[in-house]
């Protein structure tokens, strides 16, 4: 069969019609690669606007549902630590629900009302690292839309001669309209501008598009879909990570005066100033609970210090567990021999004992002021101490208060105190208190695997003093609202900010005296600025938000107020606290004392939601109230324990996802459990259940609880039996026994113990994991419970990755996801599909008890409750963790 010959049009249309079906097929694959679990969001845009240090930024996300039933949609941010939210709204079919600042009671108040009526939650704030995360979630009918805007604010720091802005990226899913834009306005002049993605890759530099000239700045970054794939014809997206904008400003005088409506910021920052000698002391915790990867990485901080000290510096090191050693009975200069001898000093470092915090630090400050008073240290000179801790005092002086009077009158207001706090273990509220009272600062030092860094570049922070005694004075008559004007150091590479407003609106000039001392001599001079120069400065308008300068005035004064606020005590507190809450109101920032209160629409759950601003003692310190009041739905609590308490409830910490899960065990008296079994270290732990002193009539399952742990080591062949009765050590065939009526600590080869009279333990094994037991009493004539025990496990990132058990299993990361929250059959207690180890489970949002810090009451820790004794979640079943004997 002879074929005719197609038309030169045929075979175009032929081929034009290939190529439109296979650009349909792309886009059909595309736009299946937007949408996750039926959403997609189609828009997310961050817009940072920065005038003078102070930046406004908005972060706007636009999501439709592309199912055909209601669906809930997340908004999911992490902002800076350092900012506060102002505005949050939620546009949903067209129309907006805008949040409100209230103060926190009442905010708390309006919330618990919408609990009552068994509406749900919908906003979450947490605390991380750097960033806090602000999470709202919303049903949205089928083919609806959402458009979320969140708004906050924070002044830009500078640290080694740059401000730095940094921006969370994480949309979780493609996005076809991607956008950061960054707008910067410096009257100075901006002398650098630079912006770096942890997530981009080579490909994506030249998309990172960057202008500046003379007093403006411009950053945008807008990959297009195919950019953002993690590979071709992937459908993840590799935006994940942190995007980072760091600028400088041109600097002809060391001052920037600025006056702007009646209020003026003062921005102070002298270059090319000789650097003052140092004088430093480092008091270092040896305590057995740094034992192991904490004391290698201090190790590891202090060498590389070592090698940044400069000879004209002096410096000692002081250790102290139970007992306080010294390097040297005396600061000795940094010549080249004595920093050998330092470096042998520090790769000696070991653990040991407990924690003497008060006669380390007591001698730390009594031998900086011989040294002063003696001479031995330049006049001219920076003096500053530095304290590491990982857990809380429990020898010597061990009450806080007690401690901080000591330092304080100690102190004199001499030198900065800086406390920095290793690990989640530590009374974080009284480092930082005791850091303020004496001018310096608390920083936790989070235990991951760069630790060192974070103790060498917080130590870089404050390796080169310029000035000390710095004073910036106004004009009395002219100037109410000051902000803090005297600052003990002023360290290269940072900035001092002072802000205020005129009594007379009509004010045209401000005059500045600055005092200081410097390496050769004093500082003195005078500043002077007129509004007329500042006017000329500000006539680009488009890079200005409203009132910037007044913005930045309370922010600072607001910021200033609540660390005040930390140190004081009665009446002076109270008053700092009104003056922080109400200008947190007037100018709607959500802090520490007020809350954002959204709520919903009726049609979509009317549910009410509020924004919180943790506080960092509170979201991640084991000895703080942790931050779980039962009327949220989630909260922040520390994240690095797992735990078994209760009748006996277990606690999964996950700390990725900053939540916690929880499943209960139900056995039979008798039934003895393995916890932990690690067989690299050697570690054991079993626990034997113990039931109510009669059968429970009312209840199918008879109560249990933990009557009896035994915690062994084989290859230190050590056994620890507790009972709520009685302690026992047995070491070989040597036994040593205590009651919990002891307070005791106890040092043998690999053993720490330390007893808290009637309260709990605390366990260090050798370079494993350490334990805290919790002892529970009750009324000894109750005619249903008994005493029983509780435990908690610190520093399981020591154990092997061999390590399994009802709670061993657990010290290894585990992922899971929420679907579909709704209600539940308690209307306080919404229901939820987890996807975790690739099954679906029906889970349950509620609370457990964490025990630490009252055994009595307890504190609510929320979490995901999986049902049917941990099914689907544990490896296995239940059943497989009973073991014949306690060892």
């Amino acid at each position: 069969m002879v074929r005719a010959p197609r038309s030169a049009t045929a075979a175009i249309l032929e081929v034009d019609l290939l190529v439109t079906h296979v650009r349909n097929i792309k886009k059909r694959n595309a736009d299946n690669d937007l949408v996750v679990n039926g959403i997609e969001i189609y828009s997310m845009k961050i817009d940072s606007k920065v005038t003078s240090r102070f930046a406004h930024n908005v972060i706007t996300s636009k999501a439709v549902n592309r199912g055909n039933v209601h669906k809930e949609v997340v908004f999911d941010v992490e902002l800076p630590k350092t900012a506060f939210i102002t505005n949050f709204s939620m546009t949903i079919d067209g129309v907006t629900y805008p949040g409100t600042v209230k103060e926190k009671e009442a905010a708390k108040k309006q919330y618990e009302k919408a609990v009552s009526k068994g509406q749900t939650a919908g906003l979450v704030k947490a605390s991380g690292r750097k960033t806090e995360k602000f999470t709202v979630s919303v049903n949205i009918a089928a083919a609806s839309k959402v458009n979320f805007e969140l708004t906050y604010e924070e002044l830009l720091k500078r640290q080694f001669g740059k401000y730095e802005m940094f921006i969370k990226v994480k949309p979780k899913q493609l996005v076809r309209d991607f956008e950061i834009e960054v707008d910067i306005f410096e009257p100075q002049g901006i002398s650098e501008l630079e912006a770096e993605g942890t997530f981009i890759t080579n490909e994506l530099q030249n998309i990172v598009k960057k202008t500046f000239s003379e007093k403006k700045g411009h950053i945008s970054f807008k990959p297009t879909l195919d950019q953002q794939r993690t590979c071709a014809n992937c459908s993840q997206s590799l935006l994940d990570g942190d995007f980072t904008v760091r600028y400088d400003v041109k600097r002809t005088t060391p001052d920037n005066l600025q006056i702007v409506n009646g209020y003026f910021v003062h921005f102070f920052a002298p270059t090319n100033l000789p650097k003052l000698p140092k004088n430093i002391i480092f008091v270092i915790d040896i305590s057995g609970s740094m034992s192991g990867r904490e004391i290698e990485q201090t190790r590891e901080a202090l060498l590389k210090i070592l090698d940044d000290i400069k000879e004209d510096d002096f410096f000692n090191f002081i250790l102290f567990g139970s007992e306080v050693h010294t390097w040297k009975e005396t600061l000795i200069k940094a010549t080249p021999k004595n920093l050998d001898e330092a470096r042998a000093f520090v790769r000696g470092i070991d653990t040991s004992g407990a924690t003497n915090l008060h006669g380390g630090i007591m001698r730390g400050i009594n031998m900086l002021n011989d040294a002063h008073e003696q001479n031995v240290v330049p006049k001219r000179s920076a003096s500053i101490i530095i304290m590491l801790t990982d857990g809380q005092p429990n020898v010597g002086v061990s009450n806080t208060q007690d401690i901080q009077t000591d330092v304080k009158k100690a102190i004199e207001g001499k030198y900065p105190l800086y406390n920095l706090g290793f690990g989640y273990g530590v009374d974080y509220n009284f480092l930082e208190k005791m850091a303020l009272e004496n001018k310096g600062l608390a920083r936790r030092i989070y235990p991951d695997s760069d630790s060192a860094l974070q103790l060498q570049g917080f130590y870089d922070e404050v390796s080169n003093p310029m000035l000390t005694d710095v004073e910036l004075n106004y004009p009395e008559n002219e100037i109410s609202d000051l902000t803090k004007n005297t600052f003990k150091h002023f360290y290269d590479g940072s900035e001092i900010v002072v802000a205020g407003r005129f009594i007379d609106n009509n004010q045209n000039s401000l005059t500045v005296d600055v005092r200081g001392e410097g390496a050769n001599d004093a500082l003195s001079y005078t500043a002077q600025q007129d509004v007329e120069q500042t006017a000329k400065a500000f006539q680009e308008q488009q890079y200005i938000f409203g009132d910037y300068i007044e913005r930045l005035w309370a922010y600072l004064t607001i910021e200033q107020l609540l660390e005040k606020r930390i140190a004081a005590t009665g009446e002076e507190k109270e008053n700092f606290t009104a003056e922080a809450l109400d200008l947190s109101l007037k100018y709607k920032f959500v802090t520490p004392l007020t809350s954002m209160v959204v709520t919903k629409p009726e049609d979509h759950d009317n549910q009410d939601g509020i924004a919180d601003k943790p506080i960092e003692a509170e979201a991640q310190d084991i000895t703080a109230a942790m931050l779980a009041p039962q009327s949220f739905l989630y909260s922040s609590y520390p994240t690095w324990y797992t735990s078994v308490d209760g009748d006996p409830h277990f606690i999964i910490s996950v700390p990725q996802k900053e939540d916690a899960i929880c499943f209960n065990i139900n056995e039979n008296p008798g039934a003895v459990l393995n916890l932990i079994n690690d067989p690299v270290t050697g570690i054991t732990v079993n626990g034997e259940l113990i039931g109510d002193k009669r059968e429970n009539t009312d209840a199918k399952i008879q109560n249990t609880y933990f009557g009896k742990l035994g915690i062994a080591n084989k290859h230190l062949d050590l056994k620890l039996t507790v009972t709520p009765e009685k302690i026992t050590v047995q070491k070989g065939n040597e036994k040593t026994g205590f009651t919990w009526l002891d307070s005791v600590t106890l040092q043998q080869e690999g053993l720490t113990l330390i007893i808290n009279r009637k309260k709990n333990l605390v366990l260090s094994m050798g370079n494993g994991a350490s334990f805290v037991i919790v002892l529970h009493q009750v009324w000894k004539k109750h005619p249903l419970h008994q005493d029983f025990l509780g435990l908690y496990t610190l520093g399981s990132d020591k154990l092997s990755e061999q390590t399994h058990g009802l709670l061993g299993q657990f010290f290894r990361p585990i992922d899971f996801t929420i679907l579909e929250i709704h209600p539940g059959s308690d209307p306080k207690k919404p229901d939820a599909t987890m996807i975790v180890k690739n099954k679906e489970l029906t889970v349950t949002r509620g609370w457990q008890k964490d025990f630490r810090r009252d055994p009595a009451h307890g504190v609510d820790i929320p979490c995901w409750f999986v049902h049917n004794n941990g099914a689907g979640l544990i490896d296995g079943v239940h059943t497989d963790y009973i073991v014949s004997t306690l060892f």
